[in-house]
Order: C-alpha cells, then sequence, then structure tokens
C-alpha cells in the first residue's frame, strides 16, 4: 500500500452551487463521453430532452419485463400500467444495481477514462471483446444464482454497448439496425478504419454537419469503415481522425477539429446533436435485445428473478444448535411451519428459504431452497447437541445469511449466546447496509447475567462472570438496519415469534423506527388511506403506554382492551395490532418506562420509497455520483428517491423528506422537486439538496400526499451513519480459478490528518491478507491500496466473492465501508454459438393456406468446442422433429394433421418411413436437454420444421453447454435459412444437465 497527498476534497466552506455548478462546469476544459449518465445530467448540460443511459436502460428492462410476465401469463386480461404497479420494491431496487452500475463507468477513475469502456479513439475491437467477457459473466452468474453480481455486470455491458451507436459513425452511415457482431462474432462485420486513415473534416462550429468523410459515410458495402471519436489527450489522437468532440473535449481543438458524439440535444456538448434520436433509439434497441436474449437462455423464472420481480421477502433463519437451544429451534420449526401452511401457493409465499445453522466452532452449512417442504426437512433435522462456553459463533452465520439472501430480506437469529466472532462485526454491518436487509434477534437469555450462578441454562457452562453488555453488538446491528433486539425466555418464545410472519410479507412499509432511553416519550406516526394492517413492535418493558387516534380517542394499552387496538403481551416484546377499518390521519404514541425501548411500526400498502445520496461531479461526466457507504457528514449533497408502488391513476405528490434523528428528533428539512425521469407511471423519481448532512445517525421520513389530498408518510428502516471518511473501490476484476488478482480502493479523508485501520473480509476465504493494515492520511487527503485475492485452481466458474473493506479511525467512531462483488470466470470460455444449416426447403404453399404445408429440413451443429445442450420452438405454429440422422425426402407435401402423435415425445416415437424420430416439439414446450445425444461436438443434430403454409415464419432457439445461443429464423417462402434478423447470444455459462443447470421455463 502506497499513501498519497490530495487536494482538497470539499471546499470548507460549504456554499451551495445550484446552477453556479453548470457555468464552472461549462468553463472546464474536460472531456464527456457516452449518452449522459443520469437524470442531473439533462440539467447540467441544458438538454432537458436528452436520452441517458438511466433511462434507456430503465425503460428497457420494464418493456422487457412485462413482455415476459404477459407471455407466462397466457390468459392476461390486465395492462402494463397495473402490472407496474405490482412489480414491487424489490424490482425497482433490483433495477437500480443496473443503473448504478452503468452509471459508474462514468465516475469511476478506473473506467472513466479508459476508451474501451466507451468504444472511444476506435478502440472497437478492445471494446467487442470486453462486451463479450461481460455477456458470459452475467450468464454465468444467473444460471449460478448470483444476482446481484450478474446486474452488476449487466449494468457495465449496458453502458459500452449504449456508448457505441453514440460515439461511432454507425448512424451516419445509414444504420437503421443494430450491429449484431458486437455480441455475435459469427454475425457480419465492418472493419475499422486503421490509425493512417483520415475520417473527418475540419469543424469550426458547435454543430459539426457533414465533417465526416465520405467514406465514413458511404453505403456500399463492401466500403464501410468503422470509426469512433478520440477524445482528451490519451491516447493522443492521429492527425485527420475524429474527435469526440463537445466544450469538455480538449481533442476538439486538434485536426481535425470538431467531433462526432451524439451524446446529447446539446449543440455545446454533442456536435451531431440532431442524430442522438437516432442513436438512442439504436441504443435501446440493443439494450432490449440483450435483455430479450438474456431471458431466453436463462429461461423466464430466472430472468424474473434477476430483476426481483413481484418478490416476497426470503424467509431466512440463523439459528444456534448448541444443547440449549431444544425450545427455540421447536419454535423456529412451528413458525416455518404456519408460515408454509398458511401461504401455500399463494401470493404472500416466501420466494427463498434459507437456513444457517451454528454453533462453536462450526458454521453452516447453508441450506438455500425454492421448495417449502425441502426446507421444513432441514428444519427438522436440526438437533440440539454439544456447546460448551457461552460465547458462539453467531456473526460468521449472519454473514453467510447476508451473503446468501436477496436484498431487502429481514433475517431473523435464534440465540441465547453472546458473539464469540466479534470482529465480524463491521463486515456484517456493512452487508446489512449494503443489501437493506434487516436483522432481528431473539435471544433467550437474560443480559444482566453477571455471576457464575447457573441462569436458566443449567446445560450451559460459565467459565468467567460474563458482562451484562455482552449482547450489544447485537443491538447495534439490528438498531441500524431496522430490526429489534428482543430478550425473551423458554416459555414465550414460540409467542414472540409472531413477529416472523408480520414482517415476511410483500407490500410491508415503515411507518416509525425510533429508539428512546428517555422515562417518558411520545411518538406519532401517520396512517393513509393505502394503510392496511398496522402493528406496533415495541421490544422492552413498559410501565405506561397510552396509544390516542386521530379523532382524539384514546387507550390505556397495558389496561384497556379497545377501543383502538389489541395488545399481546409477552416477555420482552409488545405486540399490538390497530383495528380495522384504521382510521386515517397523524396517531400518537406516549410511553413511560425504565428501560431503552424501541418502535417499530409497520403496515401493508404497494407505496414505499427507495433512496441514496449524491454529490455532483464534473470530472469527465456531468451528473450526480452515488456516494456509496456512509455519506460525508457535514457537507451538501443531493438526496435522490424512488417512489414505488404508486397506482396509474395515483395523482399523488410530495413535497419533503425529513432527516430524523434516532429518537425521533427533526434535523433537516429538503424539499423536493420531481426529475421527470421515471421509466415507469408506477414510479417517481425525486431530488432534493440537503444543505449538509446531518453528523448524528439518522432516518429518512418521505412526506407528501395521496390522490385524493390525505397526507402520506414512509419512513426508511435503516440508519444513515454520517462519518468524515470515505473509501472508494476502484475496479473489480474478474476471479480465474488458480490465478490471483487485485482489487485497487482510494481512502478518502475528510478530516484532521489522522491514522486509520483497514479491514478487508471475503465469504470465500480468497484474501491473502485480512488486516488490519494501518496507515497515515493527511488533512484532507488521500490513500491508495490494494487488497489480493487467490482463487485456487477448484473455483467453480460462476461463483461471486463478496470482498468488504471496512476502515476505522483510531481514535474515534468514524469509519466506513464498501462491498465488491467479483466473479469467477472460466480461463478460456467458448464464445462461439452454434449454427443451423438448411439442408432441404420444400413447399405446397396454395391460396388455400389451410390445405397445404411446407417443411425445411436443417442440420444443428456447435461451432464451438461444448457441444450442444438444447432447443426449443420459440416462434411457430408447427412441429420440430429431431433426427438421428438427415430426415428422408417427404414423398409428397399433403395437409398437417395434428394428432397425439404430434406432442412432444422422445427415444422410441412413432416412426417415418423407416427411420424412428427422436424427439418432437411445439411451441410452448419448454427446452429439450440433447446434450447426451450427440457426444462429439462435430456431429450434427438432424431437425425439420413442418408447417401449414398458414403459419408462414419459425425461430428455433439453440443452446451449446457453453451457454452460447443461435436464433435460427424459418420462412417458408426462402431457400435459405437464416434471415438478416437472425442473432445469437453468447457466453460461458453451463446449461448442460451434466453441469449441474438445468433449463427454466414457465
Amino acid at each position: 500500500m502506497t499513501s498519497q497527498n490530495r487536494e482538497r476534497i470539499w471546499d470548507a466552506s460549504g456554499k451551495t452551487l445550484h446552477w453556479i455548478v453548470l457555468v464552472h462546469l461549462l468553463i472546464l476544459p474536460l472531456p464527456c463521453e457516452g449518452f449522459l449518465p443520469n437524470f442531473w445530467s439533462r440539467v447540467l448540460t441544458l438538454s432537458w430532452n436528452s436520452h441517458t443511459h438511466q433511462h434507456m436502460t430503465e425503460q428497457s428492462i420494464v418493456n422487457v419485463t412485462l413482455e415476459t410476465l404477459k407471455t407466462i401469463k397466457k390468459h392476461h386480461h390486465g395492462n402494463h400500467a397495473e402490472e407496474q404497479t405490482r412489480l414491487g420494491r424489490g424490482f425497482w431496487r433490483a433495477v437500480g444495481e443496473v443503473v448504478k452500475s452503468n452509471a459508474a463507468m462514468d465516475f469511476l477513475s478506473s473506467t472513466r477514462s479508459d476508451p474501451v469502456y466507451h468504444f472511444d479513439s476506435e478502440r472497437v475491437d478492445g471494446a467487442m471483446v470486453m462486451l463479450r467477457q461481460l455477456w458470459g459473466q452475467t450468464l454465468l452468474s444467473v444460471q449460478a444464482k448470483e444476482y446481484q453480481s450478474a446486474r452488476h455486470s449487466l449494468g457495465q455491458l449496458f453502458h459500452s454497448l449504449q456508448d457505441f451507436y453514440s460515439h461511432s459513425n454507425w448512424v451516419e452511415m445509414g444504420q437503421r439496425f443494430i450491429y449484431l457482431h458486437l455480441l455475435h462474432p459469427d454475425e457480419p462485420s465492418i472493419p475499422v478504419a486503421k490509425e493512417d486513415i483520415p475520417t473527418c473534416m475540419e469543424c469550426f462550429s458547435h454543430t459539426c454537419r457533414d465533417n465526416l468523410l465520405p467514406l465514413m459515410t458511404t453505403t456500399e458495402k463492401d466500403a464501410k469503415l468503422l470509426t469512433t471519436g478520440y477524445f482528451s489527450t490519451v491516447p493522443s489522437k492521429p492527425s485527420g481522425k475524429c474527435s469526440h468532440g463537445g466544450i469538455l473535449d480538449s481533442s476538439r481543438y486538434a485536426g481535425a477539429k470538431g467531433g462526432i458524439n451524439k451524446d446529447s440535444t446539446s449543440p455545446l456538448f454533442s456536435p451531431h446533436h440532431y442524430l442522438h434520436v437516432e442513436a438512442a433509439t439504436l441504443a435501446t434497441q440493443a439494450t432490449l435485445s440483450v435483455l430479450r436474449d438474456l431471458r431466453d437462455t436463462v429461461g423466464h423464472k430466472s430472468f424474473l428473478r434477476l430483476f426481483s420481480v413481484k418478490q416476497v421477502p426470503a424467509l431466512v433463519f440463523v439459528m444456534d444448535t448448541t444443547g440449549s437451544m431444544f425450545e427455540e429451534i421447536t419454535a423456529a420449526r412451528l413458525r416455518a411451519l404456519s408460515i408454509i401452511q398458511n401461504r401455500a401457493g399463494g401470493p404472500e409465499e416466501p420466494s427463498t428459504y434459507l437456513l444457517v445453522p451454528f454453533h462453536d466452532p462450526e458454521v453452516g452449512p447453508v441450506h438455500e431452497t425454492d421448495d417449502p417442504n425441502q426446507f421444513m426437512q432441514h428444519m427438522e433435522n436440526l438437533m440440539a447437541l454439544g456447546g460448551g462456553d457461552e460465547p458462539e459463533m453467531c456473526f460468521s452465520a449472519i454473514q453467510l445469511a447476508l451473503t446468501h439472501s436477496p436484498p431487502l430480506s429481514e433475517i431473523f437469529v435464534f440465540t441465547d449466546a453472546s458473539p464469540k466472532d466479534a470482529h465480524l462485526f463491521d463486515a456484517v454491518k456493512a452487508l446489512a447496509l449494503e443489501k437493506q436487509s434487516k436483522v432481528t434477534f431473539l435471544l433467550t437469555e437474560d443480559p444482566n447475567y453477571t455471576t457464575e450462578t447457573p441462569t436458566k441454562r443449567k446445560r450451559k457452562r460459565r467459565k468467567e462472570p460474563l458482562s451484562p453488555d455482552r449482547f450489544a453488538l447485537y443491538s447495534s446491528l439490528s438498531s441500524l438496519s431496522g430490526g429489534l433486539t428482543i430478550f425473551t425466555t423458554n416459555s414465550d418464545i414460540h409467542a414472540v415469534s409472531t413477529i416472523v410472519e408480520d414482517n415476511i410479507a410483500t407490500d410491508k412499509v415503515m411507518l416509525l423506527h425510533v429508539e428512546t432511553k428517555e422515562l417518558m416519550s411520545s411518538h406519532s406516526f401517520r396512517v393513509d388511506g393505502s394503510i392496511r394492517n398496522v402493528t406496533l413492535h415495541v421490544s422492552g418493558d413498559l410501565m405506561e403506554c397510552t396509544l390516542t387516534s386521530p379523532s382524539g380517542q384514546s387507550q390505556s394499552l397495558l389496561t384497556e382492551p379497545r377501543p383502538l387496538a389489541d395488545l399481546e403481551r409477552f416477555k420482552g416484546l409488545y405486540r399490538i395490532s390497530l383495528f380495522s377499518p384504521t382510521q386515517p390521519g397523524l396517531w400518537k404514541l406516549q410511553a413511560k418506562s425504565h428501560s431503552h425501548l424501541t418502535f417499530n411500526i409497520i403496515g401493508d400498502s404497494n407505496v414505499d420509497f427507495l433512496y441514496y445520496f449524491a454529490i455532483i461531479t464534473n470530472e469527465t461526466h456531468p451528473g450526480l455520483a452515488r456516494m456509496e457507504g456512509s455519506p460525508i457528514a457535514g457537507i451538501p449533497a443531493f438526496l435522490v428517491l424512488a417512489v414505488t408502488g404508486l397506482a396509474p391513476d395515483e395523482n399523488a405528490s410530495f413535497s419533503h423528506a425529513t432527516l430524523v434523528a434516532a429518537d425521533g428528533e427533526s434535523l433537516q428539512q429538503v424539499k423536493l422537486n420531481s426529475s421527470s425521469s421515471s421509466a415507469s407511471q408506477s414510479v417517481m423519481e425525486l431530488v432534493g439538496r440537503v444543505e449538509f448532512v446531518p453528523r448524528v445517525p439518522f432516518c429518512v421520513r418521505l412526506t407528501g400526499r395521496d390522490g385524493i389530498g390525505d397526507k402520506l408518510e414512509r419512513v426508511s428502516s435503516e440508519v444513515v451513519q454520517p462519518t468524515h471518511v470515505q473509501i472508494q473501490v476502484l475496479s473489480v476484476p474478474r476471479l480465474v480459478p488458480g490465478h490471483s488478482t487485485m482489487v485497487d480502493f482510494d481512502i478518502l479523508n475528510h478530516g484532521p490528518a489522522r491514522l486509520f485501520t483497514l479491514m478487508a473480509d471475503d465469504d470465500c476465504g480468497y484474501l491473502q491478507k485480512r488486516g488490519p493494515h494501518r496507515f497515515y492520511v493527511a488533512e484532507q487527503g488521500s490513500f491508495h491500496g490494494q487488497v489480493d485475492l487467490h482463487a485456487p485452481a477448484t473455483a467453480q466458474p460462476g461463483l461471486t466473492v463478496t470482498l468488504t473493506l471496512n476502515v476505522h479511525d483510531l481514535d474515534s467512531p468514524d469509519s466506513n465501508y464498501a462491498v465488491a462483488y467479483l466473479t469467477v470466470v472460466p480461463p478460456d470460455p467458448d464464445m462461439f454459438p452454434p449454427s443451423c444449416s438448411i439442408a432441404r426447403v420444400q413447399s405446397s404453399c396454395i391460396s388455400r393456406c389451410n390445405e397445404s404445408i411446407w417443411s425445411v429440413s436443417l442440420a444443428v451443429t456447435d461451432r464451438g468446442r461444448s457441444g450442444l445442450a438444447a432447443l426449443q420452438l420459440q416462434e411457430g405454429e408447427g412441429i420440430l422433429t429431431l433426427y438421428d440422422s438427415p430426415p428422408p425426402m417427404e414423398d409428397g407435401l399433403t395437409k398437417l394433421q395434428a394428432g397425439p402423435d404430434q406432442h412432444r415425445t422422445t427415444d422410441g416415437g412413432p416412426s417415418h418411413g423407416h427411420q424412428q424420430h427422436k424427439a418432437r416439439l411445439e411451441n410452448g414446450d419448454p427446452p429439450l436437454n440433447v446434450s447426451e445425444w450427440v457426444l462429439d461436438s462435430s456431429q450434427p443434430l438432424w431437425v425439420r420444421y413442418t408447417s401449414s403454409c398458414c403459419s408462414v415464419q419459425a425461430e428455433l432457439l439453440v443452446w451449446d453447454t457453453a451457454g452460447n445461443m443461435k436464433r435460427c429464423h424459418l420462412t417458408s417462402g426462402q431457400q435459405r435459412l437464416l434471415s438478416d434478423k437472425s442473432a445469437e447470444t453468447n457466453g460461458s455459462g453451463r446449461i448442460a444437465h451434466t453441469a449441474g443447470v438445468t433449463f427454466s421455463s414457465w
């Protein structure tokens, strides 16, 4: 690791930037490349109607998702607007991850100026190699169910793919279709202009029309050449080459002057601004094509899981299995059974079940399944055995649970022991905050026990007096993540576990999350017309508690059974359920207690929100750059929110957000404005300027009005911890089995000169040195470092390694974190798709189409080394028949007869002449695994498609075992197989059953 000084990160005055930023931006000699990153870029470039990376990516994902949902619901009677409302908060968070990864290509120092990531400086060949690697990595991750890693690589892929159409002369050549060769190596290619071939003429105005040389705009097939614009000074631009252009590109002054980028509609930033819409249209079409190819390769079910569509929270249990835990295991088992039985087959059935057992020293294994019966079998197999001294490996188990569970999960931890692995607290906290997952502890132990006298656990040995603070890290983690820490008893543990059923629901929203240590405390929460099933969870010991409705009616909850709510009292937990129908308006709660109290008030509603903090960046790309980890205290920033779940006709409005301290005190109000960039009617994007980020922990409360004018409020679950130190991961390389790689990062010190310590951790044990690493950073300075990871030769391609980095000030509470996901990829992937070669076309089509048929015979082979994996008839009303050898010549084409023998069959099906077919497929059948039929990758598989002349087109999908896909388009009136619209996808994932991955299909 090496240290280096750095100029001041932020002006100490903290003065407002607002529109002054735009003036400042316009005079900076900095390059700008790519479509604009996000909605704020439109403001900074005065190009309000420009298409951004964010908009194109969001709109494409929404469209293909709705298209997929409609496909799997053959009797679907809803409309797109209604479907968008029900996509869920998890969907928009997943889309946000893709958008974040896309935008990061413009903001990270390791990628923002590298021409390979942006198709700049005629580095087209290198950019295509990278695109294909990203496709293979995405496919691998999806097939391994590593969805977060897949979203990251998909966002990177989209960015570079979209940039091609803005930075190249593709549009100027008159092309109106996407360039298939970028991702599909066997599609026709256009050569790139060599370094000594001039490509542009001089241009002396902001708008550059016809500045490309005629050779670069010709429509003659064999004379076309590709070029892309150079930007800045690295690499240097050869004489006569095109620049990227725009007022932020310093290369525009070198001959040939001007530029060709189509990033925006502003002539100040884009010399070819008049072609922006055409470039954005093709970029969007290319994005849609990738998404459809991905869906067809991994299957509809996996595709929808990739984007967490209508995601029901996972049921996640972390179970202490030492000998003292019999009652707790029984309670968890019964609660899981109740959830499974009550929700089986319904919309609230959990999508994933996860169990992580632990004791000392063993942790795991992780039991992850989609099958509730299998999960219950794992629960039944738990045995309360062994144990010993009181601490157990709890954080190791929580780390595994967070790594394997999807974002927005809630982890329920059953234990009676303090953590033996407290050194993992920072890594676990980072994962919980990064994934926005809650952690709730159900503890059957008295925290005040400090002597060697046996407690309720006579079976657990106490080697020394125990501290009453030994559970403090549990309380801290639950508080930060929005969960609870409940101290209860064996006799109450089953009743207390009701909290699991309360919280595991699709549309659960937070109305209040607050903690207090005061003797008397008063709190309020707002209920709107969309809220149902309001439940209050209070952990601690209450002396008095009074609930007051919006109309002024009161109930002493501890002594009165009515008229507002029902109270269930257990040791350590109060569960309060408001009676239905619940009166809309402001509810008040007054409590008296000598102990620490935590209030979590939840309800059911479609309307919720996501948020992040961002700062203006103008280094190479104007826009709002997301602040990763905890935000920096004391500096101005922007708060960006996405309100989800709005009904199509909902005329809701949102005026402001409030930053609220942990005790409920309002710290700062942030006025909000619409960004007008939402890709859907069911999500509203808002942005507001934070005068300064508070210096104390806080949560975010959103305030607005619903469609009928009633006030509406939502509260974030997690607690934001502002800090004065920042950690930025600069690169996320791929891992190759048997090789080492380095991850670069920067530590930015926003405070005085001081000593820091860094701890690194990963979930697979690939790190060479975890730390602690100590280093000195000057005032407002920075530190550059690296961590090394080594993937063993046995590492499985598709595996995701979760890396957490935590930095701490040695003398203050200042700390921050970063999380990175690294994917293991094969060293030499097969990237060549299968091929379809025509053998024979026969047609007897006449004017009455229903009285005649046509057929196509073809040979399907794998051009790579992986071998064929599967086939599927994607489109067409006919029948696809598979043979071992070339099918016989039809003696005469007659009317296609539908019969029982024409449905999907395999070996031993009806014979055709003297030759038996292997199988028959129809449209709607799932992919058929053929990996064991053709053992030699050079041996063809013979197929015949036969259809009525009323259906003149069909599409056959063919995969190899490396995940490469070929779309074979069949038409009745052509003597060749592949139409101009054919396309393939390629990747390096395993698809064959023998590789442990099966095809998914609805």
